[in-house]
C-alpha cells in the first residue's frame, strides 16, 4: 500500500428493515469487535493516518511543548476541609496522574502550601501513578473518605470500559483491606457510621440499575434496590449534613428519590414522592427541613421546602421564572446557595438564614426575602459552587473562569460579602489576559431565533481570521465560556475561537433544550450552520473549522451533510454519527435510556423517518466534503468505535473531497487517553491538524 492510498473497507450486504423501509448497511460488519477483519481495518486506518499526518509531526511537537511549557506541572489544588482534615491533590513534573493528600485541620483558613514542598504531618492518601503502574490506561471511578476520616473507598479502571474494581484503605495504618468488589459503576457513598459502603452496578446495556450495600469485613453484599424500568438509571449519595443517604432513580424526563437515615445503613429506603412522568426533582437536607428543586408546573424549575416527616409535601419558596433556570441547591447549616443560569451565563444566589429565630419555615422565608446574587465583572464567564463538604461553615467555595481568565478558586465570606481569591491556575510563559478579548455575538436562525455565540481572540488578531467553531447541543448540557491553556496555541497563531450555543443545550434554559430534542432535533444542526455562516458574514472568519465530540460529533456530521462547503475542516471526537442504527437496537449500551432524548424509532415510524433524515451515516452523498478527522476509542462504552469507523468508510466510498481520517485509540474509552501528558499529545495532534486546515 502506498503512502497516500487509504484503506478500503470491504462491503458486506446487511439488510435493515423497519416500518416497511429496507436499508442496505454494507459496513455493519464493523460492529463485530472480535472479528479479525475489524481489528485489521482499524489498524490499517491508524497506519494511513500516520502517513497522512507525518508532515505535521514537527508542528504537533511544537504545540505539545507549548502546552507543557504553559502548564505548571508541579502544582496542587486548593485544600478543602472535611471534618478534621484539609484534603488536596498534588501533581508532579513528569508524572501522569495526581496524588491525593491531606493534612490535619489546625485552623479555619486553608493551609498555604508551596508546590513541590511537603507540610508537616502531610499524609498521602492515594498515588495515581503508583496505582496506574505500567498500564496504558488508568481511571478512578470513586474516591470517598468515611465521615470519621478513617477509611477510603476507591475504584479503578484499567481498560476504559468504565467498569471499576472497588477497594478499601485504612487511612490510619495504610493497609488495603481484603474486601474487593469488581464490575461496579462510578461513585458510591458511605453510611454515616462508616460501617457500610453503597455502590451501583450496571446491566448488559451499561445502565446503572442496582444499588448494593457492602459491609466492611463481609463477603456477601446486599442488593438494596433494583430498577426494572429500562429507561431509568440509579445513583447513591450522602447528604452534606451526613444525615441521609439519597438513592435517586431517573430517566431523561422523570425522577424518583428515596432516603434513608445514614446512621441505619441496614434500614429501608423510603420514597420522597412517587415518580410522575415528566416531573424531575431532587432533595437536599437542610437541618430541620428539606429543600426540593423540581419542575412540576415549572419548566425552569422552582425551589420548594418540605418537612422532615413529610418530604413529599412541597411548599413553594423561590418561584419559577421564565428567564432563569435553577440548576441545583446546596444547603448548609446557616444558609443555602442556588446555582442558576440566565441569559446564557451561570450565577450564584445566596439565601442567608441570618439570626432570625422562629420556626424553620419562618427562617427560610426570611432567607428568600433577603436573598442576593454574587456579582462578577466580566461580560462572559462561568461560575459554580466548588467543593463544599462542610455543613457548618461561614464560607462558600466557588470556581470561576472565563475565556480569558484561567480557572480560579474563591472563598466567598458570607458575613462580609468578600470574595477571597485562593488560587488562579498559573499560566506560564508570560500569559497576560489583557492581550485577549472576549465577546458575545448573536446569530439569527431562519425561524428568527437568536443563537448566542461566545468568541475569544487576541486583541492584535485582525479579522476575518481562521476560526474554530465548537458545538455540542444535547441533553441540556451547556458549553460555557471557560478557559483553555491548549487553546492559546490557536489564539497566538491568529485564530478566533467560538462556541455556538445551539438549541438542545441548556444555555438559555429548559425551553432551549426542548427546542433541540426529539422531533425538533434538526434545530441543533441548522443553528450550528447558521452560526458558522454568521461568523463569515459578520467578518469574524475567513475559514471555519468545526469541532465537537460525542453528541457534538453527531452535530459535526449532520452539519457537514447540510453545508459541506461551509467548513474548511471538521474534527469529530467519539462521534455519535450512526445514531439511527444505535437507537434502533435496545441491546446496545444506553439505547433505551436514550429514547426520551431522541425518540423511539423502533416503535414509532414517524421518529424513524425523522431520525433517518438527519443521522450522518444515513445521509452521506456524492458531493465534495471538507477534510474530516474522526477520533474514537476501541473500549468506548457510550459511543461505540464502529460508528465513526462506518462513517469514514462510507464517506470515502461515496463522497468527494476529504481526506477522511480515522484515529482509533486501541486501549482507551470515551474520554480518550488517561494520562495528562498523553492527553496533551493527543490534543497537540488535533490542534496541529486544525492549524493546517485553518491556514492552508
Amino acid at each position: 500500500m502506498s503512502s497516500n492510498t487509504p484503506p478500503v473497507a470491504k462491503k458486506v450486504r446487511t439488510e435493515r428493515t423497519h416500518h416497511g423501509d429496507t436499508v442496505i448497511d454494507e459496513y455493519a460488519w464493523l460492529s463485530n469487535k472480535e472479528d479479525p477483519d475489524t481489528t485489521a481495518y482499524l489498524e490499517a486506518e491508524n497506519d494511513f493516518l500516520k502517513k497522512e499526518t507525518a508532515h505535521l509531526s514537527d508542528l504537533q511537537e511544537q504545540v505539545f511543548q507549548e502546552i507543557k511549557a504553559r502548564t505548571q506541572e508541579t502544582d496542587l489544588s486548593v485544600p478543602g476541609r472535611k471534618g478534621a482534615w484539609w484534603y488536596f491533590t498534588r501533581t508532579e513534573e513528569g508524572k501522569q496522574y495526581a496524588v491525593s493528600c491531606r493534612v490535619p485541620a489546625d485552623s479555619e483558613a486553608p493551609p498555604v502550601i508551596t508546590p513541590g514542598e511537603r507540610l508537616d504531618r502531610e499524609q498521602m492518601i492515594l498515588d495515581g501513578n503508583e496505582l496506574a503502574g505500567d498500564s496504558p490506561f488508568f481511571s478512578m471511578g470513586a474516591s470517598a473518605v468515611s465521615s470519621d476520616g478513617t477509611m477510603l473507598a476507591f475504584s479503578t479502571d484499567y481498560k476504559g470500559d468504565e467498569r471499576f474494581t472497588l477497594r478499601f484503605k485504612n487511612l490510619g495504618t495504610g493497609e488495603i483491606l481484603p474486601d474487593e468488589i469488581t464490575d461496579i459503576f462510578y461513585g458510591g457513598a458511605w453510611s454515616a457510621d462508616g460501617s457500610a459502603f453503597f455502590y451501583t452496578r450496571v446491566d448488559d446495556a451499561w445502565r446503572p440499575f442496582q444499588v448494593y450495600r457492602h459491609t466492611l469485613g463481609t463477603q456477601e453484599d446486599v442488593l438494596v434496590y433494583e430498577e426494572s424500568d429500562e429507561r431509568y438509571w440509579v445513583g447513591i449519595g450522602l447528604t452534606r449534613s451526613e444525615r441521609y443517604l439519597v438513592l435517586s432513580a431517573g430517566s431523561k424526563i422523570t425522577s424518583e428519590v428515596r432516603i434513608l437515615d445514614a446512621m441505619d445503613p441496614s434500614g429501608e429506603f423510603t420514597v420522597v414522592r412517587p415518580r410522575k412522568t415528566g416531573v424531575e426533582y431532587g432533595v437536599e437536607h437542610a437541618g430541620d427541613f428539606f429543600y426540593v428543586l423540581h419542575n412540576e408546573n415549572a419548566e425552569n424549575f422552582e425551589l420548594a421546602t418540605a418537612p422532615l416527616d413529610d418530604p413529599g409535601s412541597w411548599t413553594p419558596l423561590t418561584p419559577h421564572r421564565e428567564d432563569t433556570r435553577l440548576l441545583e441547591i446546596d444547603a448548609f447549616a446557616g444558609h443555602a446557595v442556588v446555582h442558576f443560569r440566565r441569559e446564557g451565563l451561570t450565577g450564584l444566589r445566596v439565601l442567608p438564614y441570618g439570626s432570625a429565630g422562629g420556626t424553620w419555615r419562618e427562617r427560610v422565608e426570611a432567607s428568600e426575602r433577603n436573598a442576593y446574587e454574587i456579582d462578577f465583572p466580566e461580560p462572559l464567564y462561568e461560575v459554580g459552587p466548588g467543593g463544599n463538604p462542610e455543613f457548618t461553615t461561614t464560607r462558600l467555595r466557588l470556581g470561576y473562569t472565563s475565556m480569558v481568565t484561567p480557572p480560579s478558586v474563591y472563598d466567598y465570606e458570607l458575613d462580609s460579602h468578600e470574595l477571597i481569591l485562593l488560587k488562579r491556575r498559573p499560566v506560564l510563559g508570560g500569559y497576560d489576559p489583557d492581550d485577549y478579548e472576549q465577546f458575545r455575538d448573536w446569530a439569527t436562525a431562519e425561524d428568527g431565533t437568536k443563537i448566542p455565540v461566545s468568541i475569544v481572540k487576541r486583541k492584535d488578531t485582525a479579522t476575518p481570521a481562521p476560526t474554530v467553531l465548537y458545538g455540542y447541543g444535547s441533553y441540556e448540557m451547556s458549553v460555557d465560556p471557560g478557559f483553555s491553556i491548549a487553546r492559546l496555541s490557536l489564539l497566538d497563531r491568529g485564530f478566533v475561537f467560538a462556541i455556538a450555543h445551539v438549541r438542545g443545550g441548556g444555555e438559555l434554559g429548559r425551553r432551549w433544550y426542548e427546542e433541540g430534542k426529539l422531533t425538533r432535533k434538526r434545530n441543533t444542526f441548522t443553528d450550528f450552520v447558521t452560526a458558522g455562516r454568521h461568523m463569515k458574514e459578520s467578518g469574524w472568519s475567513d475559514r471555519v473549522v468545526a469541532r465537537g465530540g460525542s453528541a457534538g460529533g453527531l452535530l459535526m456530521g449532520a452539519a457537514t451533510n447540510l453545508a459541506p462547503a461551509l467548513f474548511a475542516g471538521v474534527v469529530a471526537e467519539v462521534p455519535f454519527v450512526d445514531a439511527l442504527n444505535t437507537i434502533l437496537d435496545p441491546s446496545l449500551p444506553l439505547t433505551v435510556i436514550e429514547w426520551d432524548e431522541w425518540g423511539n424509532p423502533l416503535h414509532d415510524p414517524d421518529v424513524y423517518a425523522y431520525m433517518k433524515s438527519y443521522t450522518p451515516y444515513e445521509n452521506v452523498d456524492d458531493r465534495p466534503y471538507p477534510p474530516i478527522l474522526a477520533i474514537t476509542s476501541l473500549n468506548d462504552t457510550r459511543v461505540l468505535y464502529h460508528e465513526p469507523a462506518k462513517w469514514i468508510a462510507r464517506l470515502r466510498a461515496t463522497a468527494g473531497g476529504g481526506p477522511f481520517l480515522l484515529k482509533t485509540e486501541m486501549g482507551a474509552g470515551h474520554g480518550g487517553r488517561s494520562g495528562r501528558y498523553d492527553a496533551w499529545r493527543e490534543e497537540a495532534f488535533t490542534l496541529a491538524w486544525i492549524i493546517e486546515r485553518g491556514t492552508s
